[in-house]
Formats: C-alpha cells, sequence, structure tokens
C-alpha cells in the first residue's frame, strides 16, 4: 500500500525515468543471458569434441586387435648396405663396355658347396655330334667335361644342381664342340633363379629379414652369409628394374588411377637416426582391365613426388584430401574423392558417442553402397545408368539435409567437422555418380597397401633411399603378381630365369597381368 502511494506521488515525468531504468536492467538481463546460453553451448560443443577424441583414443588403445592403432611404428625393411654396393656395381658394369677376359689364373676360388647336399646333375650337349666344320662331317668323341655348380633351394631342403657340359672332339680336323653356358641372373654365381626368388619372396612378401633367412638356410644346411644375401638383393633390384619401369607405363596408359601414401622410416646417412619418409601406391581403377600396382618410395611426403610419377599423365586420379595432390588437379588431373573417407567421420562420430546425425547420415552411405555391390560387376554404362536413377537422388537429399545441419552446429564441434569434410569436397566425392569407370572410394589401393603397414611389424628401417626405392621395385611385382592370381615364388623364378636372355623390347611379356610360365 506504501509503495503505491509513492508511486501515486511521483511526477510523470519521474514515472518515465524510473521506466527507462527498469527497461535498462531488463536490457543487461537479457544481455547476461544470451552471453551465458552462448557461453554454455560453447562449452557444450568443447565436451563434446573432448568426449569424442577420447572415446577414439580409447579405441585405439582398448579396441579390438584388428582396430587397434599400432602405438609403434616401426620403420621400413631393414636393408645392408651390402645390397647397395652390389647394385651400384651391378649398374656401373651396365654403363662400360665389356671388357677382355681376364686371366683365369686371377679368379678367386669359390669354396665347394657341401658334399651332404643332395645334388641334380642335368646334363647339357650339343644337338649333333658330327663334326660341323665344312668338308669333315667326322663323328666326333667325348674327350671330358665341364661341371658347374648352383645351389638351389625349395622350403626347407637345400640341393645342388650339377650342370655337366660335355666336350666333344674331332679327331680328324681337331676342332672341339660344347653346349654354351645358361645366362644367369648372377653371373657366375651359385644360386639359382629359384633360391634368388625363395629370397626376394621372403623378404618382400613374408616380411623375413635377412638375419632371419640366415638361420633358416642354417637350420637346412647351409648358413648363406647375411652379407650374400644382401648382395643378392642388390643385384636382383637392378635387374628387375626395367621390368618395374614397364609396369609403370603400363599403369600411366590408363584413364582412371589409385593413389595413396603411408609413412616409413628411412636411416639418415651418417646421422644413425632415422626421419619419415613415404612409400606412394598407384593402382589402375578399381574397374580397369588390369589389376597391378607400382609403389614409389620417396624422402617426403612432398607432392612434388607425386606430380614426378604422374608426369603428364591426365585423367581421373582417385584419392584422400591430401593436398600434395592438389597441384595436378589444376594442371589437367580430375579429381575423384573417396566417399569411405567421408563415411569413416560420421562412423567415428557414431562409435564416440551414438550421434544421432551420425547414425542417419550412416544409413544413407549404406543405401548408396548398397546400390554399388549390385553394380560391380556391370559395363561402365550399365553403371553408370543405374546410378544416375538410384544413387543420385539418394547423394542430392544426403547433401541437402547435411547443409540443413550444418547450420545449426557451432564450428568447433566434431559433428560440424564432420559435416564440413563432406560439404567441401562434395563435387570430387559424388563424381562417381557422373562416369560409370570411376569406383565410390579408394579402398581397391588401401587394399594393396595394407601389407606394407602389417609388414612393418618386422621391419626395422629403409637404410638408404637406395634400399628403400629397391624394395619398392620388387614389392610392386610381388602384390602385382598376387593381384593376378599368380604365386610370388613361381613368377619371380621364372621370370628371374628367362630375363638375362630376354628381349628388351619384349619386356612387357614378362609383365605379372601378361605372364605365362614358360613350360605353358
Amino acid at each position: 500500500m506504501v509503495q503505491q502511494q509513492s508511486l501515486n506521488n511521483l511526477s510523470a515525468e519521474q514515472l518515465r525515468e524510473m521506466v527507462a531504468s527498469l527497461m535498462g536492467h531488463v536490457t543487461d538481463k537479457d544481455a547476461q543471458i544470451a552471453r551465458h546460453q552462448t557461453e554454455l553451448k560453447h562449452s557444450q560443443a568443447l565436451n563434446a569434441k573432448l568426449t569424442h577424441e577420447n572415446a577414439l583414443l580409447k579405441r585405439m588403445k582398448f579396441a579390438a586387435q584388428s582396430e587397434r592403432f599400432n602405438a609403434e611404428q616401426k620403420s621400413l625393411l631393414e636393408d645392408e648396405i651390402e645390397a647397395d654396393l652390389a647394385a651400384v656395381a651391378v649398374e656401373i658394369e651396365q654403363l662400360q663396355p665389356p671388357a677382355a677376359a681376364p686371366d683365369a689364373k686371377q679368379q678367386p676360388k669359390r669354396q665347394p658347396l657341401p658334399t651332404q647336399l643332395p645334388r641334380r646333375e642335368i646334363h647339357h650337349e650339343p644337338e649333333s655330334t658330327t663334326c660341323s666344320t665344312p668338308g669333315c662331317g667326322c663323328q666326333m668323341q667325348r674327350i671330358g667335361e665341364d661341371v658347374a655348380e648352383k645351389l638351389d633351394y625349395v622350403p626347407g631342403v637345400f640341393t645342388v644342381e650339377r650342370h655337366i657340359r660335355g666336350k666333344w672332339a674331332c679327331a680328324k680336323c681337331e676342332s672341339i664342340q660344347q653346349a654354351p653356358v645358361d645366362a644367369h641372373v648372377i653371373d657366375k654365381g651359385i644360386p639359382t633363379a629359384g633360391l634368388l626368388a625363395q629370397v626376394l619372396v621372403a623378404k618382400y612378401a613374408d616380411h623375413l629379414p635377412l638375419y632371419r633367412q640366415e638361420s633358416i638356410f642354417g637350420r637346412a644346411g647351409l648358413a648363406i652369409p647375411r652379407s650374400t644375401l644382401a648382395q643378392w638383393v642388390g643385384t636382383c633390384g637392378v635387374r628387375l628394374q626395367p621390368l618395374v619401369d614397364a609396369l609403370k607405363a603400363e599403369i600411366l596408359s590408363h584413364r582412371v588411377l589409385h593413389a595413396d601414401e603411408t609413412p616409413v622410416q628411412m636411416l639418415k646417412p651418417g646421422k644413425g637416426t632415422t626421419h619419415r619418409a613415404y612409400l606412394w601406391a598407384y593402382a589402375p581403377g578399381a574397374f580397369e582391365d588390369i589389376k597391378a600396382v607400382v609403389y614409389d618410395f620417396c624422402e617426403s611426403r612432398a607432392g612434388e613426388h607425386a606430380r614426378a610419377f604422374l608426369g603428364d599423365w591426365e585423367g581421373s586420379l582417385v584419392c584422400d584430401d591430401f593436398s600434395g595432390y592438389k597441384a595436378g588437379f589444376a594442371n589437367g588431373i580430375t579429381e575423384a574423392g573417396c566417399l569411405a573417407h567421408a563415411r569413416r567421420k560420421f562412423f567415428d562420430l557414431h562409435a564416440a558417442n551414438k550421434s544421432q546425425i551420425a547414425g542417419f547420415a550412416l544409413e544413407q552411405f549404406s543405401k548408396v553402397y548398397d546400390i554399388e555391390r549390385e553394380v560391380k560387376d556391370l559395363n561402365a554404362d550399365q553403371r553408370q545408368a543405374i546410378r544416375q536413377q538410384h544413387s543420385k537422388p539418394v547423394l542430392n537429399a544426403l547433401h541437402e539435409w547435411m547443409t540443413l545441419q550444418r547450420h545449426k552446429m557451432p564450428d568447433s564441434s566434431a559433428t560440424a567437422r564432420a559435416l564440413d569434410y563432406s560439404l567441401r569436397r562434395w563435387t570430387a566425392l559424388t563424381r562417381f555418380a557422373d562416369d560409370g569407370q570411376l569406383p565410390v572410394d579408394n579402398n581397391w589401393i588401401e587394399n594393396q597397401i595394407r601389407p606394407i603397414a602389417i609388414g612393418r611389424n618386422n621391419w626395422l628401417f629403409a637404410g638408404s633411399l637406395r634400399a628403400g626405392q629397391r624394395a619398392a621395385a620388387v614389392m610392386s611385382l610381388v602384390q602385382s603378381a598376387r593381384m593376378t592370381g599368380h604365386d610370388p615364388y613361381a613368377y619371380l623364378r621364372d621370370v628371374l630365369t628367362r630375363l638375362p636372355t630376354h628381349r628388351t623390347r619384349d619386356i612387357d611379356q614378362l609383365l605379372p597381368h601378361r605372364w605365362q610360365p614358360a613350360d605353358a
């Protein structure tokens, strides 16, 4: 009552001042409330972000073995300096003119192979023992033989091949005839092509370092020194390089390529420490007519390495969003994104906090992948027609929904980052819908680079840039043979047997996707 009387005693001007003051207080309170609401939203977004990252870290440490991240990033392909030296020696030899045969007395005498090893005799005799001297035609007589022993190996057992070359002489004209010496990858060496193939496959396919192979061979009856094995590996790397170069040229002749890269460790010369290098992988598109892969070992992840490998190639490159490929996209290469990478952002989000937004996005991605499973065996035109009819509407609706959801999300939230990844790359991510030759994701090349990641558990480091490049070359042939359905050992054994006498212009006949065994 007193308050009402006091208000009645106020003049109109005083009442207006009081109302204005009260309105100012209300405005200040509204501003404070709005500020608190903004801070609350930011705190909620930050909390969601930290919760998401914490869930990812827990998955890295405690998830099932198939999903656990390997905390110990060991390195690539322990190698020996002897392999590099042997490779350099072979390259120098190839550049020099043929030298005169040295005096036999200067040749070092090799220790004979153990007598307890089983032996298999292989006789080499002339096709005809009739003297070929013009005007002679006498029957030649066998006067002796030359024997060369080669060390062969099948898993667990050493054998010795005794190559016996009979000498035939004509008593009338005193001429001598003998079957020629077969050419070998390692001239005048003891290993057969089978033993060399075994060493390469064990090292680059089964990921067995040379010191382990040395002990394995020792249990089989002959401990071949690690330095000798390394020299064989280095020589074979040089001999096989023209085949890898031909495989690269074959891959770059296709319109669609996959690309990916994985970190490895390389020893810094003279410092005894390692730094991060990268193994890049390139393969024809999943719907191309050949199955092959070429690995490229480089000192860093700089985009210049991708540009150097691709050269003036122009086509559609399926890859992730790594910035190293961007310069190529400005020079005529068409970017095709990986839908699996976009899906993975929402999968991690859903696994962390069961996000309803992530769950809905995953359902839409599943619809697209269901269509892809139906069209994978069709030709490009049929695949494109079905994608236009069924995939395109799903993708358009998903894009509209993502855009609407993004406007509701604070920038710092995990959901916003997952949405931004797709929205910023939408054109590249959905380019497959307009081109039946493009795959929906980059999983094809990731499957080819997976053996490298698995093998890192047995690797120590790449001893040099040359060692890493040699490893990449041999692994290119091994993995391409696997992709084509060949046994890598059988493939390398046959190729190493035929390579010394194979014509350079026909080298593409020995590529894994064209290779036919010699006995076929």
